[in-house]
């Protein structure tokens, strides 16, 4: 049987055969690479065992193959090669430190494979006492060394990588300057966030969507101008990233200041030619669990929205009204409002929710309010006989002021 059948057929302890006894260096190595899809196979302890010992082998081909296997698996695989390697003895039960004390060892392994696995699982254990040999691994020839070491940098999150992060920015490899612009983002303290503004200009374009993103983290409005420049990014993944981040650092920056981004981004997403940005503002109003992005989500959409993306920001704003909060339904009858209704089609979905009994009074009431200012000739019929007929004050008070504005009783 061929490897591919013996893997197909879920044969590990053939594979492991191959792998122990084969001549052919070609086929060892490929039996290791298939050996690391069996992580919930029930002789899972055998692939391991196998694969330890394979990696401490002759071959760098059998060795690369059989350590990216073992960092495959997860676990444990990983941590029984490198206590193999480092002489100690990891137990099941073995403390963290004692376990990245071990990893930080082999971060210092010949076979670049060894190196990248540890810095993986010093990420996974997240040990602040292995920033300083992580950061070590940043000058690391292999530039996949580099970008794991990056990476859990980011993921232990210790304000001690900042600066040697800094470093990895223009490193040669887009995916290391990847890795380290989103270790700065997870970082986040004001040293990473600043390291991260010229990033978008990248030339890799994962690049610029990861700092861009990182930019939404800031709790004042040094990066709007930079937001607003990457809305006209090549990149459509770009563009959307740059409308979220602008919306979270409306929520993150003090009151005093966020009329002033308000105005600027408005007037950026009314000049910009690719109206596509308007559609992750819909995604974000429809979709967040954050009470200020919705609102100022809400906002934005009042002053941004052209003919094109209409009756779909006209429904979610309908919808928005029917909102738990009063102040997002504020902002929501605000921006219907604000979006004008020369094709009445606000004024209808309005009146849908309006003669709808069933609807909560208070979304009615928040309703009525809005057609005061959009609604017309049949607005005003509607209203003028609802005065009457319902039973709840809010609904009654909302429609004697909102006919006012629209001619009075007949």
């Amino acid at each position: 049987m061929s490897l591919y059948e013996l893997e197909r057929d879920g044969e590990v302890q053939e594979l492991i055969r191959v792998l122990r006894e084969s001549d052919n260096e070609r086929v060892q190595a490929r039996a290791a690479e298939l050996l690391g899809n069996f992580a919930d196979h029930e002789d899972r302890r055998d692939v391991v065992s196998a694969l330890v010992q394979a990696a401490q082998g002759d071959s760098a081909a059998v060795t690369a193959a059989a350590i990216d296997s073992l960092d495959e698996l997860g676990g444990d695989a990983i941590e029984q090669l490198i206590g193999s390697m480092a002489g100690i003895e990891l137990a099941d039960d073995a403390a963290d430190w004692v376990t990245a004390k071990a990893f930080m060892r082999a971060l210092d392994a010949d076979t670049p494979e060894l190196r990248m696995a540890a810095a993986n699982g010093l990420g996974r254990l997240e040990q602040a006492d292995s920033i300083p040999k992580l950061t070590e691994r940043f000058a690391d020839s292999d530039p996949r060394v580099r970008a794991r070491a990056a990476r859990s940098a980011g993921k232990i999150g210790d304000s001690r990588a900042t600066s040697p992060l800094e470093s990895l920015l223009t490193d040669p490899k887009g995916a290391v300057r990847r890795e380290a612009a989103e270790a700065l983002g997870n970082i986040g303290n004001r040293q990473a966030l600043q390291a991260l503004l010229p990033m978008y200009e990248d030339d890799n374009e994962r690049v610029r969507r990861v700092a861009v993103d990182a930019f939404g983290n800031f709790e004042n409005g040094r990066p709007v101008d930079y937001l607003v420049e990457a809305l006209g990014d090549e990149s459509a993944a770009v563009r959307r990233t740059a409308v979220y981040s602008l919306i979270q650092l409306l929520s993150n920056v003090p009151t005093d200041q966020s009329h002033d981004i308000r105005e600027t981004i408005v007037e950026k997403l009314s000049n910009t030619e690719d109206r596509s940005v308007v559609v992750p503002l819909v995604e974000i109003l429809e979709e967040s669990t954050q009470a200020a992005q919705r609102r100022n989500t809400a906002w934005l959409l009042g002053r941004v929205t052209s003919e094109q993306e209409r009756s779909r920001v006209i429904d979610a704003l309908v919808t928005a009204l029917s909102d738990e909060g009063q102040m997002l339904r504020q902002f929501a009858a605000t921006s219907l409002a604000e979006l004008g209704d020369d094709d009445n089609m606000v004024e209808r979905r309005l009146l849908t929710l309006v003669e709808d009994a069933g609807v909560d009074p208070n979304v009615r009431g928040q309703a009525i309010f809005t057609l005061g200012k959009v609604g017309g000739e049949r607005s005003r019929k509607v209203l003028d006989k609802l005065i009457d007929e319902t039973e709840h004050d809010v609904v009654r008070k909302k429609a004697f002021s909102a006919i006012s504005k629209l001619g009075g009783r007949g």
